[in-house]
């Protein structure tokens, strides 16, 4: 349908139709449906909706909508998507584009407002995102839609649907997107897609639909201990204090791009050289795009500095040490998970895991476990293991766990566990509640990693590991430098 009209802007390899219902050019409005990538910049899927609003000459609604009848909507999470939406609502008011952030007061309220706006849209446009319950929310709404529901892919820098076939390893995938991420190095998104649009405007909405559905008070924007209060979710998971949004997703990255990345490749084990973006990253409230191009652009980058497509995890960009291996987090790593996501339908279960990985944790289930702990007692550290525990603090306070301790954190869990499909139920239980990048590709990846997949096997064999490559705490001391991580969250913290 779309071939019709003048949409050449963003790839069609990144847009799919749910259904196949027609677009409507008569509605009201397009109405983008802002699910996952909740930005206002750098974004292929609001340039998508705004092609269409252009295209047929309507305005634009963009609704962004937060539900809390999931099973771990908290304090947390909503204090962080609300400060995104506030930052949104403001920045679509400068840009005269009819924002409507609406936030469930109770479980199923949300029910029939899709329907109610796509009565009335030329078109419906949404996120692409593989994970949680988004899916199924989004084809049961394409489903029972009488106009065309389009998912646009803005997940990372290669499209998700350009390659069914499963990367085993990050070797492979490597391979793959050096191959074919120089001929697409030139199509980002727009920075901006709304600014300067010119689009017809959208004052009003329906009275029935402002009353059934009002967009949420002030209050509860700016995302407070008592803005989220009266809100029906999980208040023993209590906000934490970065701030979310896409305006303080681009100051932290700009902040770490100018005094962290040179210095990535050497430090990034070290607690304290995170980059801190991957609850930004996960709420979509910054693109991979925008930290590639900033990279690149400071570095007077030139496409023939590429090397050959090898898999090499350094070297192939041409850049410093330090972006080069930021850029194998950011790229490697990260769109690995959403690929195996989009593709194997055992991505998100421990059957799902490699068999090899199975096999050798299954061959030793009845080995004896040196420490058992239930999930209370993990969830509130209270460990004998003070580098755990401290992890474990880090994590219940900020919301993250720097990157080379999780790793720690996971491995620890499957040892104190009766068998390792309790250690995959139980870091995803303490991960999707207490972590504000849980419940998604990256934090499921991270957690399989654990557990063998994306890995090989590694000797010598263990008691509970196996051939499962094996990490303690005690070779994390004598490997890094946790004076002051362990000062301010292990054992003794508590005491002072």
């Amino acid at each position: 349908m779309s071939s019709t009209y003048d949409l050449d802007r963003v790839p069609l390899e990144r847009v799919r139709a749910l259904n196949d219902a027609p677009v409507r050019p008569d509605g009201d409005y397009v109405l983008y449906w802002m699910v996952a990538t909740r930005r206002p910049v750098d974004s292929f899927a609001l340039e998508r909706a705004v092609e269409w609003a252009h295209a047929l000459n309507r305005p634009l609604l963009v609704l962004e909508a937060l539900r809390v009848d999931h099973p771990w909507a908290s304090a947390r999470v909503h204090s962080f998507v609300l400060q995104g939406m506030a930052a949104n609502q403001r920045a679509f008011a400068a840009r005269g584009v009819r924002y409507h952030p609406y936030v469930e007061p109770a479980p199923g309220a949300a029910s029939g407002l899709i329907e109610s706006l796509g009565a009335r849209a030329c078109v419906v446009v949404s996120d692409d995102w593989p994970a949680f319950f988004l899916p199924r929310m989004q084809q049961a709404a394409a489903d029972r839609l009488e106009v065309r529901l389009e998912l646009v892919d803005d997940v990372g820098l290669l499209p998700m649907g350009v390659r069914t076939k499963l990367s085993p390893s990050a070797v492979v995938f490597r391979r793959w997107y050096q191959r074919d991420l120089p001929d697409r190095l030139d199509q980002p998104p727009a920075a901006d897609p709304t600014q300067g649009a010119g689009l017809p405007g959208l004052t009003t909405l329906p009275a029935a639909l402002e009353e059934r559905w009002p967009a949420a008070p002030a209050l509860w924007l700016e995302g407070t201990i008592s803005a989220v209060a009266s809100l029906p979710v999980d208040a023993a998971v209590p906000p934490v204090q970065l701030e979310g949004g896409w305006v303080a997703a681009l100051a932290r990255w700009r902040a770490f791009s100018s005094a962290g990345l040179g210095d990535y490749a050497k430090d990034r084990n070290r607690p304290d050289a995170s980059s801190g973006l991957s609850p930004y990253l996960h709420f979509g409230h910054i693109s991979p795009w925008r930290m590639l191009l900033d990279i690149l652009d400071a570095a007077d980058w030139d496409p023939m500095q590429v090397g050959m497509a090898r898999g090499q995890r350094a070297g192939w960009w041409g850049l410093s040490e330090g972006a080069e291996a930021y850029l194998d987090q950011l790229v490697t790593w990260r769109e690995l998970g959403f690929h195996h996501a989009r593709w194997n339908p055992g991505f998100f279960s421990y059957d799902g895991l490699p068999d090899w990985a199975r096999a050798t944790l299954e061959a030793h289930t009845e080995d004896p476990r040196p420490w058992g702990f239930t999930l209370a007692e993990l969830e509130a550290a209270a460990t004998h293991d003070p580098v755990w525990n401290a992890a474990q603090r880090q994590l219940r306070t900020q919301g993250v766990i720097d990157g080379y301790l999780r790793m720690v954190w996971g491995k620890r869990i499957l040892e104190w566990s009766e068998h390792p499909r309790q250690a995959w139920d139980r870091m995803h239980a303490i991960n999707d509640r207490w972590a504000l990048d849980g419940r998604g590709p990256n934090g499921t990846s991270g957690i399989a990693w654990v557990m063998g997949r994306f890995d090989r096997p590694w000797g010598p064999r263990r008691p509970v590991f196996g051939t499962i490559r094996y990490m303690s705490s005690e070779r994390t001391v004598k490997k890094l430098a946790l004076g002051a991580y362990l000062e301010r969250w292990g054992d003794d913290a508590l005491e002072r």
